[in-house]
């Protein structure tokens, strides 16, 4: 099946959003080598990389089915916000923030490699993805999540300060791994 068409998954995604910036971020990690920076003009084959470690477990499949110059003309807007996270030296995660609407960035990716797992850095990571919306000024940031992604991502969300606001239900139509490879191994 591998090769061939991939059954298709229903999920429930959750919409989440947050209308003030919280009060305290939680704390950088002690004694852990990482680094997060901000990209300029992400090579569309790292963000591709990007999306496929670590969306790869869990279904992310929107970004990587779409052409360069679909990708190109969203990722290299001059408003988009994109940072990566490095442990030891090495990719370990990004965010992707969306401040082009109105009075609202999204967070519309935000993960890390299966490396960084359990590394006791998610919880400040994704702080300092809300700090960075909050800095863009919005009235509101928003984030969605579904039952594919980790289990902790809702509760996660949720302890950080996102309020869920509605869910609907959606089907994920898997990547073969002819598609992910003709989308990842793109020049």
């Amino acid at each position: 099946m591998e090769n061939g068409a991939m059954q298709d998954i229903d999920v429930t995604v959750t919409f989440l959003e947050m209308h003030a910036a919280p009060a305290v971020s939680p704390p950088i990690p002690y004694n852990r080598p990482i680094a997060l920076l901000k990209t300029k003009d992400i090579p569309l084959h790292f963000y591709r990389y990007l999306m496929d470690r670590v969306g790869r477990k869990w279904h992310w499949v929107n970004v990587l089915r779409l052409s360069d110059e679909e990708l190109a003309a969203g990722l290299h807007r001059e408003d988009r916000d994109i940072r990566v996270l490095y442990l030891d030296g090495a990719p370990a995660g990004f965010f992707d923030l969306k401040p082009h609407l109105p009075d609202e960035v999204e967070l519309a990716y935000f993960g890390m490699m299966e490396h960084a797992h359990g590394q006791g850095i998610g919880r400040w990571f994704l702080g300092a993805a809300i700090s960075a919306a909050w800095a863009h000024g919005p009235r509101r940031v928003t984030v969605q999540t579904c039952t594919l992604d980790h289990p902790a991502a809702l509760p996660l969300y949720q302890k950080l300060g996102f309020t869920p606001v509605a869910q609907k239900k959606e089907v994920v139509h898997p990547l073969t791994f002819a598609e992910r490879s003709a989308s990842v191994m793109r020049a």
